[in-house]
């Protein structure tokens, strides 16, 4: 691990801090270097139709870095009741490639239905029913040929990428089975990051246990990870039990008030939070070997990620046509 850039956690000789942007760096180039290949700059639609100041930050964040690294981006500023219209509007729009939202809209069942009114040939967020229905399953293409890639939601995917990049996959294994032999702790079992965190990674070979605040499941493909895709089960363990067996936890509570018990990290294991709260103690650097305390910049280029593959998608179904 010592060719990871970071910073030395203070008073812990064996624990490095990795920041986002380090990982956010390697994938940089690569889509700058995509971007130049296309000979254009891709164009990203972003829709605000709240008043919250998180989202206009995101907004605002995400616009500052799609154009530093070479995208167009405009935000659409739109009354909540219109947004319908003019998401559709969008997905006609061939000078648009890829389109997002930022949520809450309505705070309801009625986001889930957005999302889904957002066309699957420009949805960075990978929100589309096709996408989160090949997640579960561990569908991995949109076609037999394999050459369409299916859209993953931007912060699974981030966290993935993050894991990936701390050497935490096992790139020994084949495709697939990389995390094959890791027991993984996740605090949060949200529709958007949580559970389709803990599906991505048990689809990798991992076993993963899913802490929410009344329940937990554990995500797995079975002894010897002999299932094509993983199964989901009721148990009644304790996070204390499972945590101090656990190479890698992640927590995403969004509450300044929740910590991580530091004491429940196994030793040297790995730790990232997802939440804009900070979920670990500053002593979690005592017993963690790596510990990454925050992903938004990996999520954002993620999503420009997403939007290049969208490109790209689209263009290996020219061909097949032609």
């Amino acid at each position: 691990m010592s060719s990871i850039p970071g910073s030395d956690c203070a008073g812990a000789v064996a624990c490095r801090t990795i920041l986002a942007s380090s990982v956010a760096n390697v994938y940089t180039s690569e889509i700058k270097k995509s971007i130049e290949e296309l000979g254009r700059k891709p164009k990203l639609v972003g829709f605000l139709a709240n008043a919250d100041p998180a989202a206009r930050m995101y907004a605002e964040w995400t616009g500052k870095t799609c154009v530093e690294i070479g995208f167009m981006f405009e935000l659409r500023e739109v009354d909540k009741e219109e947004l319908e219209d003019y998401i559709v509007l969008a997905n006609e729009d061939d000078d648009v490639d890829g389109i997002m939202i930022y949520f809450p809209v309505f705070g309801n069942r009625q986001d889930q239905y957005l999302q889904q009114v957002v066309s699957k040939d420009k949805d960075v967020e990978g929100l589309s029913h096709i996408y989160i229905q090949n997640l579960y399953h561990n569908v991995r293409y949109l076609d037999d040929a394999k050459t369409q890639k299916s859209i993953l939601p931007c912060t699974p995917l981030a966290l993935v990428k993050i894991l990936e990049y701390l050497g935490v996959y096992n790139m020994i294994l084949p495709y697939g089975n990389r995390l094959y032999g890791k027991t993984i702790t996740i605090v949060n079992r949200s529709e958007i990051v949580g559970r389709p965190l803990a599906a991505l990674l048990a689809n990798d070979g991992a076993v993963v246990y899913s802490f929410d605040i009344d329940s937990v499941q554990k995500f797995t493909r079975g002894e010897g990870i002999r299932l094509r895709s993983h199964r989901v089960s009721d148990v009644e363990v304790k996070l204390e039990d499972i945590a101090v067996m656990s190479d890698v936890i992640i927590t995403g509570v969004p509450s300044e008030n929740y910590k991580f018990e530091t004491n429940y990290i196994k030793d040297g294991a790995v730790c990232v939070n997802f939440s804009t709260a900070k979920n670990f103690s500053p002593d979690v650097k005592t017993k963690s070997s790596l510990y990454v305390p925050s992903v938004g910049k990996v999520t954002v280029t993620m999503l420009m990620r997403n939007l290049l593959r969208l490109i790209t998608n689209k263009s290996s179904r020219k061909f097949e046509l032609n």
